[in-house]
């Protein structure tokens, strides 16, 4: 049998949403990050807890591509698709390259499943005509006849085709199978009889492979060079989560996170649970505005005060967070974006709470704005939304969505040593004397010396006492807003990926659109076509540089994840004629579509 080096490989495994797909992706995820691969990938499933079985909205799906190189995205086309029932060929198929390999569970592909997957009756006729190198594979029975002998009930039985599956992957990609035999005994140490049948059909999957003479070829990707460092694979709520964690030890204060359980943020808090001996507080609170109010109280009681969501959460919110601006205290708030409007699509990913994070309270009421722009990048953006929440004395929004959170990265270990917090010391025996562009510090409950009401109600400039005088008023809004606007010194200049001397097109992006957009960069310049590549990573306010950079190009694509959110307001602020190009698919972009949009400009 030959073997094909490869220098990437895009492989997605589709199923129904009981197959265990995610823990088949998560551990070959897991695999190619050991293996020194680069990797990207996308966790997609359905927002019931248990879809209609063997329908179309039922598939759950995850995509990978690991590589030898650099890899930004995904990936767009398939190299291999692995599909365990109708529903999920169907739903996938189209993905698939004219030279990829289609491999399916034909116990997936009777005549029930054709029949709830509401396909073509001449549905397997059409599977036949397909060019592509195709391979059906009893996985079902398969698996159900390695584990005769294991004390399980049929249905957990059946669920443990998915090691079947995983251990043919590991052998068509050369993976060590071995590698994963530890992972599974930490995930299943408590549950001895279902760790013995996980094992048992990972390797009669591997085992499969390797006699059956079915595979033309086997595929190879050798390690990526990564710069010298520590690495692991995360996700990026993981990230976040150990973001908030490291920047209450920079702090030298005890981390409190408040939150309502909502898809996809909830794996922050999942995660943080797990640190309770390490001095980590967290609250689930009975909704999400007790889960503000809570995180404000544990800010003035000294904690670092964090508080996360998604979009409908961010609408209960808005008053506390107000509240927050008002008394001026540094207060983090974490909105892991998904599609809307309402309820919308839970598990979909979307960028669509921007100006809803910009203009969603009442009164003037500016704050500070980041988003990460991957899941390695959240710890970072985490520790930013604290420094700047501290520094400034404001509470901070720090944008993720569903497709940052969920997908995973090979993430260099930092040291702490690196990131510095300066918390202004106070000052004067008034603590709320100060000049309009001061910023002052924040003191928590118990401060024998210093001493400030608190509350909603407008305070006097010089005082801190309540006052109704319109005067005033205007005075303290200017005062806020004068110190947000002051965030901007942390951020000088743009994130610019090229810099050409000849300015013609630039495209903009902000969060997770940034692996796309670098990615189509790469294969614009293959055909000769140069474009620049301008991130946004502080959204409120800008950075000093963004008019000056952005009237230097005769051409502006605005890309993001909704219907034209930065686009509007880049274009209102700075009267510059923007193009946008939107999705509001639940799904990233692909490199082709911003290939071919770019290509139109021209």
């Amino acid at each position: 049998m030959k073997e094909v080096i490869k220098k990437s490989i895009v492989v997605k495994i589709a199923g129904d949403s009981g197959d265990g797909i995610q823990l088949i992706g998560n551990q070959l995820t897991k695999i190619a990050a050991i293996s020194g691969n680069d990797l990207s990938t996308f966790p997609d499933f359905p927002a019931e807890i248990r879809a209609p079985q063997g329908t179309k909205a039922g598939v759950s799906g995850f995509q990978i591509q690991f590589g030898s190189i650099e890899i930004d995205t995904p990936g767009d086309d398939l190299d291999v698709l692995i599909a365990l029932n109708v529903a999920a060929y169907s739903n996938h198929i189209s993905q698939l390259k004219k030279d990829g390999i289609i491999i399916i569970d034909s116990n997936g592909f009777d005549a029930k499943n054709i029949k709830l997957a509401h396909v073509s009756e001449n549905f397997m006729n059409e599977f036949l005509m397909l060019p592509n190198e195709k391979y059906e594979i009893p996985i079902t029975e398969l698996t159900k006849k390695a584990l005769e002998n294991i004390d399980l009930d049929a249905k957990e039985k059946d669920r443990c085709k998915n090691m079947f599956v995983l251990g043919l992957i590991f052998w068509l990609f050369e993976k060590d199978v071995k590698e994963l035999d530890h992972l599974l005994q930490e995930k299943f140490a408590l549950h001895p009889t279902i760790l013995e049948a996980n094992l048992i059909c990972l390797k009669t999957g591997y085992h499969y492979g390797d006699t059956v003479e079915l595979f033309s070829a086997r595929y190879k990707v050798e390690p990526a060079n990564f710069e010298p460092g520590i690495y692991r694979n995360i996700m990026g709520n993981q990230a976040t989560a150990y973001g908030l964690m490291a920047a209450a030890a920079i702090l030298k204060r005890p981390l409190f996170y408040a939150s309502y359980p909502i898809t996809p943020a909830s794996e922050i808090l999942h995660e943080l649970v797990k640190y309770k001996k390490e001095g980590v507080q967290t609250f689930q609170a009975e909704d999400e505005i007790a889960a503000a109010m809570a995180a404000i109280g544990a800010v003035f009681g000294g904690s670092l005060g964090v508080t996360c969501t998604s979009g409908p959460g961010m609408d209960l919110k808005s008053e506390a967070i107000g509240l927050a601006v008002s008394m001026e205290i540094p207060l983090i708030i974490i909105d892991v974006q998904r599609a809307g409007l309402s309820t919308g699509m839970p598990t979909k990913t979307e960028q669509s709470d921007l100006l809803m994070s910009m203009y969603g309270r009442h009164g003037e009421c500016p704050l500070p704005i980041i988003a990460a722009y991957a899941p390695e990048d959240c710890f970072e953006k985490a520790i930013l939304a604290v420094k700047i929440a501290f520094e400034y004395n404001t509470p901070v929004i720090f944008l993720s969505d569903g497709f940052i959170a969920n997908s995973s990265a090979p993430w260099k270990i930092p040291t702490l040593e690196k990131f510095k917090i300066e918390v202004p010391e106070i000052k004067g025996t008034n603590f709320f004397d100060r000049d309009l562009q001061s910023r002052r510090s924040f003191v928590p409950f118990g401060n024998v010396v210093e001493s400030y009401r608190i509350g909603g109600l407008e305070k006097d400039f010089k005082s801190g006492n309540i006052s109704y005088d319109g005067a005033n008023h205007s005075k303290m809004v200017a005062a806020r807003a004068a110190k947000v606007n002051a965030v901007s010194d942390l951020f000088p200049n743009l994130k610019v990926e090229g810099k050409r001397e000849k300015k013609d097109i630039a495209i903009i992006g902000w969060g997770s659109t940034y692996g796309s957009i670098k990615h189509a960069r790469k294969e614009l310049a293959l055909i000769d076509i140069e474009i620049d590549h301008i991130h946004f990573e502080l959204l409120f306010p800008f950075s000093k540089d963004t008019e000056f950079i952005l009237r230097q190009y005769k051409k502006i694509i605005v890309c993001e994840l909704n219907n034209g959110q930065l686009l509007k307001v880049i274009r209102e602020k700075y009267l510059i004629d923007a193009i946008g190009l939107n999705k509001v698919e639940g799904t990233p972009f692909y490199t082709e579509e911003i290939v071919n949009f770019a290509k139109m400009q021209l």
